[in-house]
């Protein structure tokens, strides 16, 4: 902390926060959440708590004239017993949309994962400070991305200057939902998640629900989506049922009708994309579950590997291939009704070519060039001249 007589602290409120579902005041200060408190009393998984509390796509937004800011903010890191540590997460500072600098916050809680029982244990620690120096003498719009992959508590703000909220931009907001490739895994920092990356360059606001393992169809996620301010709406679905080994194929179906009628109750005409399962070798043709394989530890990285047998796709059982080819004819057959839904095959956005050039290291989630290739495609094929959300976005800046 390095403070002086021409410092102006700010507390962080919610309308500095944009991104977030709501904002919850905490012990320390506030609490980003990319669900309601509604959704978050109707499950009571550890893995969707974490992932909902980490603020993929949040960011503080203000205009001030400082050349010198700091974040005072509380971490929770997650780490895997038996596993290396997990990168610490980052921090993109933008001024005037452009990437001006990044930093890391030290201290925080370890939130530890035991895989083989699924148990957690919180491990507490200090408060940290994020300080971001030599930006330009002059007014400016003024960023903060927090990172994808650790829950962050946002304690205070400190500049060198005066802090004041950002004008509403006008941009169309776009609310996305997705699994853990939507949330960030493993992109290089929060601006640069595939998400994020379209959304910059559709020139939108971002919404981003994506939910590391947890894009499950889950009724309080549907609701979450109906009930918030939209001008466009994607949700790619699919991959985590079949992690999961969630579904057959008689549940899978009436779940995404039912997914897509709830958000419909919200938003009747808003153009609605719905995109299957990127490539993922594992399990094209292979059920789930997905399973850690503990085998390559010592090279110093996790993987996942198909626990599923491909035999008992007979009975029901979901594969990447099954899912979307279910995904493509309920949108077919919803579309005479709904002449704002479209399809997206996941593939168009990192296929088997792309699986031969950039493989998944750990053999589910994207490495930071697969996420920049994904954020190009999906802006070029979603808000492209062609695309569902063409005609419906404003003037690009």
């Amino acid at each position: 902390m390095h403070m002086n007589d021409n410092w102006t602290t700010t507390p962080v409120t919610a309308d500095l926060v944009r991104g977030a579902y709501e904002v919850e005041r905490s012990e320390h200060g506030v609490l980003p959440h990319r669900l309601p408190a509604r959704a978050r009393a109707q499950c009571s998984d550890g893995q969707l708590a974490m992932a909902e509390a980490q603020p993929s796509g949040v960011r503080l937004v203000f205009r001030t004239r400082a050349t010198v800011i700091e974040l005072d903010a509380l971490r929770t890191k997650m780490a895997f017993k038996g596993a290396p540590p997990r990168p610490d997460g980052v921090y993109d500072l933008l001024v005037d949309g452009r990437l001006a600098a990044q930093a890391g916050v030290t201290g925080g809680n370890v939130q530890m994962v035991d895989m083989t029982t699924g148990t957690r244990e919180t491990q507490p620690g200090p408060i940290g400070t994020v300080r971001f120096t030599g930006l330009p003498d002059r007014m400016k719009d003024v960023e903060i991305w927090l990172p994808y992959s650790e829950i962050t508590e946002l304690v205070a703000l400190r500049a060198d200057a005066p802090v004041e909220r950002t004008p509403d931009s006008g941009r169309k907001v776009w609310l996305h939902h997705g699994s853990s490739i939507s949330h960030g895994s493993d992109a290089a920092s929060p601006s640069t998640t595939w998400p994020a990356l379209a959304a910059s360059l559709g020139g939108v606001e971002l919404m981003n629900l994506g939910l590391g393992g947890s894009a499950l169809l889950d009724p309080f996620t549907a609701r979450a989506l109906r009930d918030a301010p939209a001008d466009l709406i994607s949700v790619k679905m699919g991959i985590n049922i079949v992690n999961a080994d969630l579904m057959r194929l008689r549940a899978f179906t009436p779940a995404v009708h039912g997914f897509l009628d709830t958000i419909r109750e919200g938003h009747p005409t808003v153009p609605l994309l719905v995109v299957s399962p990127i490539y993922c070798a594992i399990h094209e043709d292979t059920p789930g579950p997905s399973a850690p394989d503990f085998s390559n530890l010592s090279a110093g990285r996790l993987q996942f590997m198909a626990a599923g047998d491909p035999a008992e796709r007979a009975a029901g059982k979901l594969t990447l291939n099954v899912v979307r080819d279910e995904l493509a004819r309920v949108v077919e057959q919803r579309i005479a009704d709904d002449p704002n839904l479209y399809y997206l095959d996941g593939r168009d956005l990192y296929g088997e070519a792309d699986f031969a050039e950039l493989p998944l290291p750990d053999q589910l989630h994207p490495d930071a060039a697969t996420h920049r290739r994904m954020g190009d495609r999906f802006n070029t094929l979603a808000f492209g001249a062609d695309g569902p959300f063409a005609f419906s976005v404003t003037e690009r800046p």
